[in-house]
């Protein structure tokens, strides 16, 4: 049977999809690993039934069966050859929360945090709780026996199972719980082996490598569902789960404990673990130093090089307290600090949270992988391991970033593994590392599974009797090898299939310069290692990545589905003009938000003009390339005669016909255009705004502070295309309020642009022949140390990150660069300006994505704050974005978007709050669905 109908087979029997397109199966060729199979297809089950089907298909047609769910596995047990069953699209619902028995019912694709909303209304949590835990599914924690930080009070995931309704390997249907009989076999196969699961298997806690088969033991319960966990998808796909739920801590304190260095932190260990805490996370100080270069700054603490977080817990406040303090005086650390406001204690776990991203990259800024991810040994062997684990990567030559669950003897470390060298100094490292946690008496793994990454190492970890153990309790559930093969069972070799190996160097050929990849486009779009938070709905905590992800929950709109197929790309398996990428790229709205979102700073924005600049260079290109692509030189023609450039717009008929010729959507307005552009104001005002400009409120501005005089620091107003043609009271808005200060304002003497709409196009010659103009009319201001005024977000960021990064070989462009500021960055730096006091007043704010990933809105926040104001802040995409949501066949999804943040918050505020929103799309958004205007910062200040 070919392809073709083995996909038609399983289509005309589904309620769900399959998906064989080359676009799909790139998405689903990795996980978080180090390795890229290209399955057969991908199929995404809505039942029970479903699932029995493609299991029955690919059992017919000698296909392999691997289940998924968030695909954030960093061992490769997600990935097949076959077809692979993604369970979090539809099979994800919590079928029962019951708070009486404290259990709940869920299907495989539910992913943890829904799980413990639907938990907290009744003081219960679910007790695992890995750093994923905003995207990976109940699902992969079954498959992988996932445990995090508070183990150590509430178990691992197999300690909470009570109950898994699963499809054995030859498509029978079974309920997992305490009963050998519920599997032919299984009662003798126990017996015949208890000696070796007695003594082998079980011996600590984290000892996760291998099948949980001590949990057959008859003194363990003979807990069939329990040692089922673990078993990375090789025995059974998964229907639903019962698992138990505990109780919230009443009063929770976090205590942190500074010591010299991370082994000597883990010596300490036993001492901590004394006063029962409920959660122990060791951090290297070099993880914290990476944090804070991302970041800027990190939460304070204490003195050290290695700190332990340990979360103690009480029936009050008060005795949380003081079991902390009992903790501080019973172990050795150089210095602590105990915290016991819940927002600060959030932000020094963020700084994990945000580290075990950012251990993708070692300090000197080279890629970092997961291939020895999170060995354990024996808690009190943790110090000793640790300095001698420390001797052998510096034997090796190779280096990466400590952090983990101390508590229980795991430790997390992404390293710069020799992978392009493989098989020779790859695979020397691996058995060398597997040999010293085996004689420390650890595992291989702790908790993320063996996977492709470490299965063919059992056999140093284990006798052949307990190889050939493991692979009889396989042939239970699964006798034809159908499940997740070459994982825990005839293992694939780790040096096979891996995703880095033979990749060729892509450099810059005219687009951007990538220079934190070297210049190489094939190292940039590898940044992407699969961590997933880019399927995370993170709004709650400052997120913007992927809007369109959050829309569509598909993975091709998700910043890992669209550095997968670019993978391919740069591979040479696909081309740059393949359907495969110009789907995956389509509803990317060049946000930039994974830029500064996505932990292994994956900039999207960037792959996608540069495959748009591959594509279509020397070509003819979409026509919405032109009519928005080039859309400055339009305004600049329409500008001179606004009138009847706006009565054109306002003939319904003919808008339309103009719309859906340019490539743009019928149903989207046009944006009128001002009586008078901003050049044409500030040429009739002589470059000086009066204390009181029509349509500006008075202020009491010193008469000395508007006059021009030449002896008066300088400040550049960049007049982008937006403000100049839509806006422009905006721009005498902020050149008012300069003056105020003192300050002489000035505007480039003609005509410029950043290019930004030629960018967002992927017309990079045409972007970099207007960023060359931009630095010609910047560059004496700049030389003297003036500063450089951005008004527009989406313009100001160009200025301040592509500018450099398509001019490299230019050294103006980093100095202007660097001249650059946001007006609020700017009235941040006047010590002797203080805002207007606005206690009490309510207003919406929407920052724009370029500003929240290449300026951040820190700034604009303070200064709102200083003011007294009371602020509802969206996070989030408009939705608009440049041409995103004026082009064809994107306004329903642009609205979508908007339905993420914006809208709703619109909703809620009512009509006398303020919508606060620089960017000019933002403002435009939210007019066009809600007929709400919304007010730039400058023009805000001075109505106060």
């Amino acid at each position: 049977m070919t392809k073709d109908r083995v996909v038609e087979a399983l289509g005309g029997r589904l309620d769900g999809v399959v998906d064989a397109s080359e676009r799909r199966r790139a998405e689903y060729s990795s996980d978080a690993s180090n390795y890229r199979v290209l399955p057969r297809a991908v199929v995404f089950p809505r039942s029970d039934e479903d699932v029995a089907v493609t299991l029955e298909v690919a059992k017919d047609n000698g296909l392999s069966v691997t289940a998924r769910g968030g695909g954030t596995s960093v061992a490769g047990n997600a990935i097949g050859p076959g077809l692979v069953l993604d369970f979090s699209r539809h099979m994800n619902r919590i079928v029962e929360v019951d708070p009486q028995a404290r259990v709940a019912k869920v299907q495989p694709g539910v992913v943890l945090s829904e799980l413990q909303r639907a938990a907290r209304p009744h003081g219960l949590r679910f007790g695992p709780d890995p750093s994923t835990q905003n995207r990976c599914t109940l699902g992969g924690m079954i498959g992988n026996n996932a445990c995090g930080p508070r183990a150590v009070a509430w178990g691992r995931t197999s300690d909470t199972v009570r109950e898994l309704r699963i499809l054995d390997g030859n498509g029978v249907e079974r309920t997992l719980a305490n009963d050998l009989t519920v599997l032919p076999g299984l009662a003798e196969f126990t017996a015949a082996n208890l000696a070796v699961l007695r003594t082998d298997l079980g011996r600590f806690e984290r000892q996760a490598s291998g099948y949980g088969l001590e949990h057959l033991l008859p003194e363990r319960g003979s807990a069939v569902a329990k040692a089922f966990v673990g078993s990375e998808g090789t025995c059974g796909l998964l229907l639903d789960a019962t698992v138990e739920l505990v109780a919230l801590p009443k009063a929770a304190v976090l205590t942190v404990l500074g010591y010299p260095d991370i082994a000597t932190a883990a010596d300490n260990v036993a001492a901590v673990m004394a006063c029962r805490p409920t959660a122990v996370e060791g951090i290297d100080a070099r993880l914290v130093d990476a944090v804070r270069a991302h970041r800027g700054t990190v939460a304070e603490l204490p003195r050290g090089g290695g700190w332990l977080f340990v979360e103690t817990s009480g029936d009050t406040p008060a005795e949380a307290v003081a079991i902390a303090e009992q903790l501080r005086r019973s172990v050795d650390a150089l210095d602590s600090r105990i915290v016991t406001d819940p927002a600060a204690a959030a932000a020094l776990w963020h700084i994990r949270a945000d580290g075990a991203g950012l251990a993708g990259r070692t300090p000197d800024g080279q890629p970092a992988w997961p291939g020895w991810e999170d060995a354990a040994v024996p808690p009190e062997r943790l110090g000793a391991y640790l300095r001698d684990f420390a001797d052998l990567t510096a034997e090796h030559g190779v280096d990466g970033l400590l952090y983990g669950h101390i508590g229980d003897g795991c430790i997390h470390v992404r390293l710069d593994l020799p992978i392009a060298d493989a098989p020779r100094r790859f695979r020397r490292f691996l058995f060398d590392a597997a040999g010293l946690v085996v004689r420390h008496g650890g595992s291989l793994s702790g908790e993320h599974g063996d996977g492709r990454a470490r299965s063919e190492l059992l056999s140093l970890m284990y006798s052949r009797r307990v190889l050939d153990i493991f692979a009889g309790y396989k042939a239970l559930f699964d006798p034809g090898d159908v499940l997740n093969p070459g994982v825990l069972v005839d293992p694939r070799p780790i040096d096979a299939d891996l995703r880095l190996v033979g990749l060729p160097l892509l450099p810059a050929s005219g687009g951007f310069a990538f220079p934190h990849d070297h210049g190489d486009l094939s190292t940039a779009v590898h940044r992407c290692v699969g961590v997933g938070k880019c399927r995370a709905d993170t709004r709650a905590a400052g997120g913007f990545m992927c809007p369109s992800y959050l829309a569509t929950k598909d993975e091709k709109d998700s910043t890992r589905g669209r550095a997968r197929v670019l993978q391919e790309v740069v591979r040479g398996a696909l081309p740059w003009s393949s359907d495969a990428v110009a789907e995956s790229l389509d509803l990317c709205l060049s946000c930039k938000a994974c830029r500064s979102d996505c932990p292994a700073g994956v900039d999207v924005a960037a792959y996608r003009a540069e495959a748009l600049y591959r594509r279509y260079r020397h070509r003819p290109r979409p026509v919405d390339h032109y009519s928005l692509g080039w859309l400055p030189r339009w305004l600049a023609l329409a500008t001179r005669v606004p009138r009847a450039a706006n009565r054109l717009a306002d003939n319904a008929v003919l808008r339309r016909i103009g719309l859906r010729a340019a490539g743009i959507d019928p149903r989207r307005e046009v944006p009128r255009l001002a009586d008078r552009s901003f050049r044409r104001m500030w040429r009739d005002l002589g470059g000086v705004v009066p204390p009181a400009v029509p349509g500006l409120d008075s202020v009491d501005t010193p008469t000395a502070a508007v006059e021009a005089g030449a002896d008066r620091p300088e400040v550049m107003l960049w007049v982008d295309t937006f403000t100049d043609a839509f806006d422009p009271e905006i721009a005498l808005a902020a050149a008012r309020l300069v003056q105020s200060l003192g300050y002489r304002v000035r505007i480039p003497a003609r005509r410029v642009c950043c290019g930004l709409t030629w960018i967002s196009t992927g017309q990079l010659d045409g972007a970099r022949a207007r960023l060359r103009a931009t630095l010609d009319a910047l560059d004496e201001h700049v030389r003297g140390g003036g500063i450089v005024l951005g008004l527009e977000p989406s313009c100001t960021a160009v200025l301040r990150s592509d500018l450099p990064e398509l001019l490299p070989e230019d050294p103006r462009a980093t100095a202007t660069a660097q001249a650059v500021r946001t007006l609020a960055e700017f009235l941040a730096g006047q010590v002797n300006w203080r805002p207007p006091q606005s206690q009490g007043r309510t207003v919406v704010v929407q920052p724009h994505c370029h500003q929240h990933a290449i300026m951040g809105f820190d700034a604009d926040r303070q200064l709102l704050a200083t003011m007294g104001i009371n602020v509802t802040e969206i996070t989030g995409c408009c939705g608009l974005a440049g041409n995103f949501g004026m082009q064809r066949d994107h306004y329903d999804i642009s609205v979508a978007v908007a339905e993420n943040g914006l809208l709703p918050a619109l909703r809620t505020a009512d009509q006398e709050t303020i919508l606060l929103a620089d960017g000019f799309s933002c403002r435009t958004q939210a007019a066009q669905l809600t007929g709400r205007q919304g007010r730039h910062l400058a023009q805000f200040l001075l109505e106060q």
